[in-house]
């Protein structure tokens, strides 16, 4: 028997001006970089895809999907014990205009939209706050090769 309720959900998230594709990426603030690189490699099996020194960043393969690390004293610190950055949603249209109506008639702050690297290379992207403080990174997609 079919979950009416997930349907109905799916048919009126659809119906809105963000479509979910997938999760893009999510970045975690860690203790030791170098620890959760092995971490991620040796018992994973995530590759490093990208470094950068500034801001220090490691970027590891997760399928299509992508785990940041950063030294959890190079960002400023969230409440105590989290170590979530921030994560990314993969949204299938970046028409700014409409995401900005759609957040603002939710009365979420829109935030600055950047050229920034994810899954699929660079791409638009804005921040937003979930309830919770949660930072929720809607990344639109990737810029097509010229």
């Amino acid at each position: 028997m079919p979950d009416t309720a997930n349907l109905e959900r799916t048919e009126a998230t659809q119906a809105e001006a963000i479509r979910v594709a997938g999760l893009d990426h999510l970045v975690l603030r860690v203790a030791d970089l170098d620890r959760s690189i092995r971490f991620y490699g040796e018992v994973l099996g995530c590759h490093v895809e990208r470094r950068l020194e500034e801001p220090k960043l490691v970027q590891l393969r997760a399928g299509a999907s992508m785990i940041d690390l950063v030294p959890a004293g190079s960002a400023p610190q969230p409440a105590e014990g989290r170590n979530l950055d921030h994560f990314a949603v993969r949204i299938s249209t970046f028409d700014f205009a409409a995401l900005a109506a759609h957040l603002q008639r939710h009365g979420i702050a829109v935030g600055e939209v950047r050229r920034r690297y994810g899954a699929e290379g660079y791409g638009s992207s804005l921040y937003i706050t979930d309830p919770d403080g949660n930072v929720v990174e809607l990344k639109g997609p990737p810029e097509k090769a010229e």
